[in-house]
């Protein structure tokens, strides 16, 4: 890896405005660049990585820098180029290479002033490897390792299937670390395809869930891949806009395609969608897998907490891209945007992004065109979607380095389409479209646009001006002509056509009847019928006239980019041919095999040597043509070496990746060219289509390798229904064309097939009625005089004009087109007639004749029976007679009423009644064609070669539209018409072909002389039709017909060797009931002979086609030859005939028969609808040239004649080669209705029976094992048939039937060599002991019953101990031997473990079926043997081969009493049953008729419940074999869900050489929690192993220590180099014959995973369950001691706290002197307890972070060491009826806050200490840092903090760091010195103290801290605080307060004064005295100063001396108020 740090960079002389420069470095063609940055001095310090792969630095390797401005309102702007030469790297690799101010060069190449920094260092795998494991959690965990993973490109997706299927998908969250805020309180929401999810609310931003979900899903595998997840983690105590921590989202195909379907325990880095620069907001560690039908779950074994993650590796969300990518699309114009026709629309342009993730399995970019005349309701004219995986790249198609390119597009064309959708098909490359991506077909116009993807970190906000673009993207505008040449060779294979049908071959608009806006175009066939071909297909009659049309059309030039796309096409071609071969040939041992992969290597080598055209020079290529071909390229290059180092291993897989890898990069998104389609129309209505790319059929000048693969070649096309129409299984036509697409200037010399004339006519019809017994137009009413042939009316002869470049050649004559004359009939051998005789009843109430006495079935009128003759070349066989087998009565008639109005039916009854008015009978009669010497098909041809006979020289034709016309007259014909044809002539050369001349309609103008650029308004006659007036503006114009004669025919004939077909479908056994096969060739059909029943049907059969006839050149059909379809038919119950499957292929050609080569036969795929195979056939075919003229009815080659059929040429045949079968016929199980069954065994035509079971219930095995059967087998694998099982049930008297069958196909793995030396015959095991010399046997037996040493105490370990031993090795308790105990858990069953080759070693178990089953069929029984085929002489004197299954005598020993012990330990992942998403689960075992389990010992609300159970049960084997452990939902008031089922064969593990009816321990101890439960000791298994492996007895040395055993000496020593001191260890002996048993490949002591499955999700993982079982044959003796496996209990502790103080915590009030102040107090709890949680006491006014606290927290828990999980029990609700069990870390919480009186408490700091694995606390609060919480710090390295568990150390007492989130890091924001000490419950009672500083205060006593008194200080200066309290906090608010009081105190005051002041201005009231007033003296001698108390003195007062006033005692100002006026008093 090479890793570049771009640091800085210098632009000199500086830039204005300011620069926004870039850095991008290109090293091996791969660039990449820095972000960009603003400045002249820009500052990046950004890391780039290259992977250097297998490719290693080298001497000239090279960086070249560029440093850009990105800013320029141009593109952007250069500024300087250097390169930095890596050869310093090579020579010191582990140096960094530092390049500072390195000098940058211009355009001319010369040194500016421009400097750039850089750093380059070389970074090896090991590095790597070493930095990713170091890395925990990170950031940055291996990028591209990411990028590869979340790219499923590479994966070999298997194949889908396109209807519904079972799907489940399971998210299992365990834990989430580094959460992103303060105090949360996370919940995790999961949304699985759209359905919601959610776990309970926990607290602490490290919170453990364990919770599981499921979500089921019945959809198509494409649209379930579709589906998302998106997994969320929230803050739930937040607000909800912002309470996301962060996301993670996929798709559900991701997961599918990644190993395994699942991502197992993988983190999650979590991300924010609207904040993706935030990075990584937390990790949430998950397990997640998409199951489908037949997929197993990974079995976790690993704890849940604390498991060992060694490969730690971060998935990012694919929807919270790392880096924002812009997509700008341009759009620039559209054409040919039609919806109806004649109407302008307008158009609006949507653009939709699905997906939204780069890179996505389903991500596309959606355009849809809306014509938007209505705006409530806007009409779609067209769609289209790019898909983003071809307009980028990943680089993951390269296996190198290659970075790939972002999404771009154009300037170019996309074509919309609308309308009807094609069906859904699975595609061949594997990639399957989702339905809402698929278009129509029809073709709705083109948008020109541009798509560009930027990285940018914000969006333009402006929208470009497009003017300046348009000189620019003109020259992708420029058109040419192109010409589209179809010739109609066939068209077989039809369903029945009753009315005329023609092809439409159209592109784009081009060609298309229906849109008028177009010049009409030769563009159509003429009308066709459609007849018989004399088996149960039909085809069109076109014989050696073939219909040819020719089309024109105008489009850009982009030749370049489809000669790059046809040449690799043309490579892909190819490898596919021979990968198909290569598959083809079974026998690996056929030489065939090695020379076919040489022949696919040095094809592939050859090919992708061929250089792709150039883009880079080419103007017109756009920034994706550039790209895709340097894509492709290297590619091609890779391709090229991998075949030339390919060798012969793996061949199919090694090629399928090729074609896989090839096909991913075929698609070509520019296409501008639409696709061409034809059309099948029928009553004016297009029924089917073909749709062929226009690459594959156009032309090139530039070489065959350059055009298209089926330019001017004869192709096969297979027209389908559009989706929701036609029928189903029905195959709307095979045709077979030849085209040819290209510039009009390239077809002067076209000459598309070898051999045939082209010819071109005018043509009309004129039309006559019969009036009055005269022909004439007066009785023609609404139809033309001159019509086409349907009735359109079209124009005179005189009116015709020959088009431009072309002249008439010679006049209008009669020509009767005779294919429109055939009789529809007429390759039937028999044709059934029918006649229906009518009468009504007359107002007499009498029956009489009707008004029309004869019709037919549907009422039109008929000729009466006795004048219908019989056709020439038909005979009758019988006369006329009424049919009776029907609802009529005895003489056949049936009644009804008068005839119903028009559109509806007639209801017809067998029983007269008086209101009935008309009845009518059935005549029917059958004709036959005569054997006469000419065939169907010469007949057909000599009918159209007829020239017009006597009565026929004017060419009527006599009949109706809708009908068949003849060309003799009947007395009924009323209507007659003539064909009038005139030929027409090229003019002198052009320089192109003529038939593209042929444009415009021959009613065109002659004076008319348009360009091609006026073809939309090209002036067109349109004639109204008569029939219909509203269909005149789809008037067809007059066009002249294009034929293509051929003169000679050519002559063949056809051999079809057919052998057998075969099903291969997995884990189904299919029976074809009466199969045979129809060979279809064009339009003859033969079929085989019909089979009896068989799952793999053999006909071995020649069907011989003669004198077919072909008229195209032989060297044309030897290129291109018809394709031969071969059909599989069966009978159904009702004997109906149904369809299977199809298989096409081309036969080999022979055109002399000098160089024919016998074609060998190879298996062919047999497909069904929708492109799925459904199995195989062995056939060949050659079609061979007929020379010479020979005599009728004889084949070329010799073919062997037998029984009434051709049968193989001995050449073909297989080798037969004789054989022996033998079998081991053991015994028939689970048999229901058995009474005494028979085995018959069946291979070809070869048969043996046994004898039968006459007491079936009591011993249902066989009495006679061993039956050898004698026949003649081919000796190639490929061709051997199926060796059939049936069981026949003998009844009384005589009867038997067929109760059950097995087909057994494969029979490879029963071949063996009888001769061969170290065979070993299969043995039965020794079940029964009846030697009495085992004393010392008996004597253990007592020895260990009578030990007592495991109940006296209570040991160390146990089994769990085993168990965790064996699934979490490191994380386990240290036990000094536990590998010298440990178990094998496998995570599957048994029987699946691939070393015990499925426990059936001594027998098989085949399933046996019904006689004729079906697809569900159930199993009706089992049939336990075994086979083996060997070579038997052919000669009768040489010695027979030995038997290969022996007789034993221990038969005897069956059935088998046996006691079974079931332990069943655990279940993991249950599909939930409850609506809380868990389940309550018990155990229900089923044995025979033994049922054990109690429903009132579930295990309440979990989805991995721990059993922890024995079930102890007897039997008898095999009566009692199956095994079932039922896991059930409990319910309490509805009936129990059952959850799954699993089912053990207990018999075959009894009968098993592995020992699997009791697995071997590790050790053998005879006491202790380990003790050996088998029966034997292992000194006697060892002997009992030797015995049936035919060795002799081992010997045993008690003075050695060692045993002599298969010819070796082992001793003791060599297994124990030192004795264990292990309780109980048993006697030497014993422990070595152990050591020898673990050698011989026994199965051990184990611990199996079983799947459960439902009936009701078949297939589907509905979890697992583990569990052994141990089987102990009473005979053999008592059985061993029962295990221990109860659950383990937790153990209650208790944790105490105490905090003594803490220091430098972060400090948030200030005081009145500014000081900074807290009031400390301490929260804790035990993580999954909080509602115990407990706080201190408040510190208050700490002003240095300090707070002594001497307080004690005691919390209580239950704790189980094994698993290091706390567990607690508790409801969820009040109602709830059971507790739910939960499990947690061991982990205390401590949170540091601040208290306040009046606001809400303020979050200081939390730290979180897991008990189990917690940091060593720091000594002194100096050393205390924040580190010491970072488990792998990464650097420095030597500095790890030692870590340790409380559990284990007791207690510990030292300082711990909190923490805070601060600006989206962490940081320290105080320290806690705490004592920590855990106690189990015995120690706590022993040591009491109480909470707090309560009592009992002890261990230790817990004083009062020494505080500064600052709790009353408040008191001291009340004031003080007050205003601190409310000035500090809310001074602002005061200051408001205050201000808002005084302005609104001044305005009320204004406002209640106001209206006084008012009032007294207005109305001004005088002083009113009676007598006057006597002043005072007083008055006067107030000083003159006072007089300004008055506001105004009158100057007319005088004042007054003579009278004295006396002043009122009132206020001064209340006088002024009411006198005004008077002079203010003195004082």
């Amino acid at each position: 890896m090479l890793r570049l740090v771009v640091q800085s960079a210098k632009i000199d002389p500086p830039l204005a405005p300011l620069p926004r420069p870039c850095v991008s470095i290109d090293f091996r063609d791969v660039k990449k660049r820095t972000s960009v940055v603003e400045g002249n001095e820009p500052v990046w310090n950004e890391t780039l990585i290259w992977h250097l792969w297998n490719r290693p630095l080298e001497n000239d390797s090279f960086l070249q820098v560029m440093l850009q401005d990105m800013g320029s309102q141009k593109k952007e702007r250069f500024i300087g180029l250097t390169t930095v030469l890596l050869k310093p790297l090579l020579k010191q690799p582990s140096e960094v290479l530092f390049v500072k101010d390195l000098t940058l060069l211009n355009h001319s190449m010369k040194p500016t002033d421009c400097t750039v920094t850089l750093q380059v260092a070389y970074i090896s795998n090991q590095d790597i490897e070493k930095t990713g494991a170091e890395d925990f959690l990170g950031v940055t965990a291996r990028e591209t390792a990411r990028q590869k993973l979340m790219v499923p490109g590479s994966t070999m997706h298997r194949s889908l299937s396109s209807k519904p299927q079972h799907f489940q998908v399971r998210v299992k969250v365990f834990e989430a670390r580094q959460l992103m805020g303060n105090n949360i309180k996370p919940v995790v929401r999961v949304s699985i395809g759209g359905q919601q999810h959610q776990t309970r609310i926990k607290m602490g931003n490290n919170p453990f869930f364990n919770e599981i979900f499921f979500q089921n899903f019945h959809e198509v595998p494409a649209k379930f891949f579709d589906e998302t997840i998106l997994i969320q983690v929230v803050n739930s105590s937040a607000m909800r806009y912002k309470a996301e921590i962060g996301r993670f989202q996929t798709d559900i195909g991701f997961i599918y395609h990644s190993p395994g379907h699942t991502l197992l325990r993988k983190w999650l880095g979590l991300c924010q969608l609207n904040n993706p620069s935030s990075g990584v907001r937390g990790y949430l560690k998950v397990t997640i897998c998409a199951l489908g039908v037949g997929d197993q779950a990974l079995a976790d074994q690993k704890l849940l907490y604390g498991a060992d993650d060694t490969d730690i590796q971060i998935f990012r969300s694919a929807a919270v891209p790392i880096n924002m990518a812009y997509l700008q699309f341009f759009i620039y114009c559209a054409e040919d945007l039609h919806l109806k026709k004649h109407q302008s629309v307008n158009p609006q342009l949507e653009v939709e992004l699905i997906g939204k993730k780069l890179p996505c399995l389903s991500s596309y970019i959606k355009f849809r065109i809306l014509d938007c005349h209505r705006k409530d309701c806007p009409d779609e004219i067209g769609t289209a979607s790019l898909f983003l995986n071809q307009i980028s790249s990943t680089g993951e198609e390269i296996e190198g380095m290659y970075s790939g390119f972002l999404p771009c597009f154009g300037p170019s064309f996309l074509t919309l389409h609308g309308g009807k959708k094609a069906p859904f098909r699975i595609q061949e490359e594997g990639a399957c479209i989702p339905d809402s991506v698929r278009d129509g077909l029809a073709y709705r116009g083109r948008v020109f646009l541009e798509l560009i993807t930027e990285i940018k970190f914000h969006q333009d906000s402006t929208i470009k001006d497009l003017s300046h673009e348009v000189t620019r993207i003109e020259k992708h505008q420029n058109r040419q002509k192109y010409g589209l040449c179809v010739i109609f060779l066939s068209c077989t294979m039809m369903p029945n056509f009753k009315d005329l049908i023609q092809f439409e071959v159209s592109i784009g608009h081009y060609g298309n009847k229906m849109d008028l806006n177009y010049k009409p175009l030769v563009s159509s066939t003429q009308y066709s019928p459609v007849i018989h071909d004399g088996n149960i297909y039909h085809y069109v009659p076109w014989y050696d006239t073939k219909p040819v049309v020719a089309v024109t059309s105008n489009w850009e030039d982009i030749s370049f980019r489809m000669n790059c796309l046809n040449l690799l096409h043309f490579t892909r071609d190819r490898l596919k041919v021979n990968l198909d071969t290569l598959k083809s040939i079974r026998n690996p041992k056929d030489p065939a095999l090695l020379h076919q992969w040489e022949k696919l290597l040095r094809e592939l080598a050859e090919d992708c040597k061929h250089p792709l055209p150039c883009m880079t020079n080419q103007p017109k290529a756009t920034s994706l043509d550039r790209k895709r071909w340097q894509l492709r390229s290297l590619l091609l290059q890779e391709l090229a070496q991998k075949a030339k180092q390919a060798k012969p291993r793996d061949m199919v897989a090694t090629g399928e990746d090729w074609l896989y890898r090839l096909n991913a990069v075929l698609p070509e998104p520019q296409m501008g060219l639409p696709d061409v389609m034809i059309w099948l129309v029928a009553e004016e209505q297009r029924v089917a289509y073909a749709q062929v790319p226009a690459h594959s059929v156009l032309f090139s000048p530039e070489g065959d390798l350059h055009s298209g693969r089926l330019c001017g070649k004869i192709q096969t096309l297979f027209l389908q229904y559009p989706e929701g129409e036609g029928q189903k299984d029905v195959l709307p036509a095979h045709l077979r064309v030849c085209m040819w697409l290209g510039n009009v200037t390239d077809s002067k010399d076209l000459q598309l097939l070898r051999q045939g004339d082209t010819a071109v006519y005018a043509e009309m019809y004129e039309n006559q009625a019969k009036h009055k017994d005269q022909w004439g137009q007066q009785g023609l009413y609404h139809c033309p005089n001159f019509s086409d042939v349907m009735g359109n009316k079209t124009l005179p002869m005189t009116d015709f004009q020959p088009p431009l470049g072309w002249h008439w050649q010679d006049s209008w004559t009669v020509d009767p087109q005779r294919r429109l004359l055939l009789d529809i009939d007429i390759n039937k051998s028999q044709v059934l007639e029918e006649v229906y005789e009518n009468q009504a009843r007359d107002a007499r109430g009498t029956w009489g004749p009707a008004t029309i006495p004869n019709t037919d079935v549907n009422g039109q009128p008929m000729e009466a029976r006795e004048n219908v003759k019989c056709p020439k070349g038909w005979h009758f066989k019988k006369d006329w007679a009424v049919e009776l087998n029907h609802a009529v009565d005895s003489k056949g008639w049936e009644y009804g009423m008068e005839i119903p109005s028009l559109g509806q039916r007639q209801v017809w009854s067998p029983v007269e009644k008086t209101y009935h008015s008309c009845r009518r009978r059935r005549w029917a009669r059958v004709r036959f064609r005569n054997h006469g010497e000419l065939s169907h098909e010469q007949e057909t041809l000599s009918f159209l070669k007829l020239g017009l006979a006597k009565g026929e020289e004017e060419g009527w034709e006599y009949g109706t539209f809708g009908s068949t016309f003849h060309l003799n007259p009947q007395p009924q014909s009323k209507f007659r018409r003539r064909c009038w044809r005139r030929r027409l002539a090229p003019n002198k050369d052009k320089g192109i072909a003529p038939i593209f001349l042929l444009e415009g309609s021959l009613a065109m103008d002659v004076k008319y002389t348009g360009k091609e650029e006026d073809s939309k308004t090209w002036p067109l006659r349109l004639d109204r039709q008569f029939r219909d007036p509203l269909r005149q503006d789809t008037q067809p114009p007059n066009m002249p017909f294009i034929y293509c004669t051929f003169n000679k025919p050519h002559y063949y004939q056809l051999f079809c060797y057919i052998y057998q077909a075969r099903n291969l479908v997995s884990n189904q056994i299919l029976t074809f009931q009466g199969p045979f096969i129809r060979v279809v060739f064009l339009n003859h059909s033969q079929c085989t002979q019909t089979l009896r029943s068989s799952a793999g049907p053999t006909w071995a059969q020649t069907l011989i086609f003669q004198h077919l006839l072909l008229y195209e050149n032989p060297q044309d059909t030897k290129e291109s030859p018809p394709l031969v379809v071969l059909e599989l038919w069966q009978h159904d119950s009702w004997g109906k005939e149904s369809l299977w499957g199809r298989s096409m292929w081309p036969p080999v050609v022979w055109l002399d028969l000098q160089d024919r080569i016998l074609p060998p036969m190879r298996w062919h795929p047999l497909v069904k609808e929708l492109g799925k195979e459904e199995g195989e056939i062995l056939a060949s075919c050659e079609l061979i040239l007929e020379t010479e003229l020979r005599e009728k009815q004889l084949p070329i080659l010799s073919v062997p004649w037998k029984n009434g059929a051709y049968t193989l040429p001995k050449n073909i045949q297989p080798k037969i080669k004789r054989m022996a079968i033998e079998i081991l016929a053991w015994g028939l199980r689970n048999m229901k209705k058995a009474s005494s069954p028979h085995l018959l065994v069946e291979f070809g035509e070869e048969s043996l029976k046994t004898e039968p079971i006459r007491d079936f219930q009591t011993n249902p095995n066989f009495p006679e094992s061993v039956l050898v059967l004698t026949v003649l087998m081919p000796t190639e694998e490929a061709y051997t048939l199926p060796l059939v099982v049936k069981v026949v049930d003998n009844w009384a008297f005589g009867q038997q039937s067929v109760t059950g069958q097995a087909n057994i196909d494969f029979l490879q793995p029963y071949f063996c060599d009888p001769w061969a030396q170290d065979y070993m015959h299969p043995k039965l095991p020794t079940l029964s002991e009846k030697h009495q010399d085992f004393l010392g046997y008996l004597y253990e037996k007592f020895w260990f019953k009578s030990s007592k040493a495991e109940d006296e105490y209570e040991h160390e370990v146990d089994w769990w101990s085993k168990l965790f031993w064996a699934t979490d090795e490191h994380k386990s308790p240290e036990y000094e031997y536990k590998d010298y105990h440990t178990l094998k858990v496998y995570d599957c069953e048994l029987e699946a473990v691939p070393a015990f080759q499925g426990l059936q070693d001594f027998c098989q178990t085949f399933k046996l079926y019904q006689e004729q089953p079906k697809l569900d069929s159930p199993v009706v029984g089992e049939f336990k043997g075994l086979f083996r085929i060997y070579p038997f002489p052919e000669n009768p004197e040489a010695p027979k081969p030995p038997l290969q299954f022996l007789v034993w005598p221990e038969r005897e020993d069956f059935p088998q009493p046996c006691l079974v012990r079931v332990y069943v330990v655990r279940a993991i992942n249950l599909q939930p049953q409850d609506y809380n998403g868990l389940c309550d689960p018990y155990v229900i075992l089923k044995l025979g008729k033994t049922e054990l389990g109690n429903r009132d010992t579930y295990q309440p609300n979990t989805l991995d419940p721990i059993f922890g159970t024995m079930f102890e049960l007897t039997c008898n084997i095999p009566l009692e074999k199956d095994l079932e452990i039922q896991l059930y939902d409990f319910d309490l008031f509805s009936p129990d869900d059952k959850i799954g089922t699993t089912v053990i064969d207990l018999e075959n593990r009894l009968l098993s050489g592995f020992g699997a009816h009791c697995g071997l321990s590790k050790s053998y101890c005879q006491s202790g929690p380990f003790r050996w439960r088998d029966q034997m000791p292992p000194s006697y298994l060892l002997k009992r192993y030797a015995k049936r492996k035919g060795l002799p007895p081992p010997l045993f040395s008690p003075e050695e220590d060692a045993v002599f055993y298969n010819g070796k000496k082992f001793k003791l020593q060599s297994f124990e180099p030192q004795t264990p001191t292990v309780h109980g260890l048993g006697p030497k002996k014993e422990r070595l014959a152990l050591y020898l048993l673990h050698t011989q490949g026994l199965v051990p002591e184990h611990v199996e995973t079983r799947t459960l499955y439902s009936d009701s999700q078949p297939g589907i993982d509905q979890g697992k369950v583990q569990m052994w079982v141990d089987i102990f044959p009473k005979k053999l003796g008592p059985p061993g001691p029962q295990v221990n496996i109860k659950p383990r209990k937790p153990k209650r502790y208790e944790l105490r706290c105490i905090i003594w103080k803490t220091a430098n915590v972060d400090l948030v009030d200030d005081n009145l002197s500014r000081e900074k102040t807290s009031d400390i107090y301490i929260k804790g709890w035990l993580y999954g307890l909080e509602k115990d949680m407990q706080k201190t006491d408040i510190h208050y006014y700490s002003l240095t972070g300090e707070a002594d606290f001497n307080w004690r927290f005691i919390f209580t828990m239950d704790y189980l060491a094994t698993e290091r999980m706390c567990v607690q029990s508790q409801k969820d609700y009040i109602w709830s009826l059971d507790a739910t069990s939960m499990k947690f870390p061991a982990r205390l919480i401590i949170q540091v806050w601040d208290n306040d009186t009046f606001s809400p408490d303020d979050f200081l700091g939390v730290l979180e200490l897991d008990l189990s694995d917690m940091p060593l606390p720091a000594r002194h609060a100096k050393q205390c840092s924040i580190r010491m919480m970072d488990a792998n710090p990464k650097w420095p390295y030597n500095l790890q903090y030692e870590h340790f568990s409380l559990f284990k150390k007791k207690t510990v007492t030292g300082w711990w760091p909190c923490q805070v989130l601060d600006g989206g890091k962490w940081r320290l924001s105080g320290k806690v010195k705490m004592t920590l000490e855990i106690l189990s419950e015995k120690e706590a009672l022993i040591k009491p103290a109480g909470r707090g500083q309560s009592e009992p205060n002890q261990y230790p006593t817990l004083h009062p801290p020494l505080r500064t008194n600052t709790s009353f200080m408040w008191l001291r200066s009340p004031v003080q605080y007050f205003c601190y309290i409310f000035w500090k906090r809310y001074r602002f608010k005061f200051l408001a307060f205050m201000v808002i009081l005084i302005i609104a105190l001044m305005l009320f005051n204004f406002i209640y004064s106001a209206p006084h002041y008012l009032a007294m201005n207005l109305i001004k009231p005088h002083l009113q005295l009676s007598p006057p007033i006597k002043i005072f003296n007083i008055i006067t001698s107030v000083n003159n100063a006072s007089s300004s108390i008055l506001p105004t003195q009158d100057p007319n007062l005088k004042p007054t001396i003579d009278h004295e006033w006396k002043l009122h005692p009132g206020p001064r100002n209340h006088l002024s108020d009411i006198f005004p006026e008077l002079p203010a008093p003195q004082d």
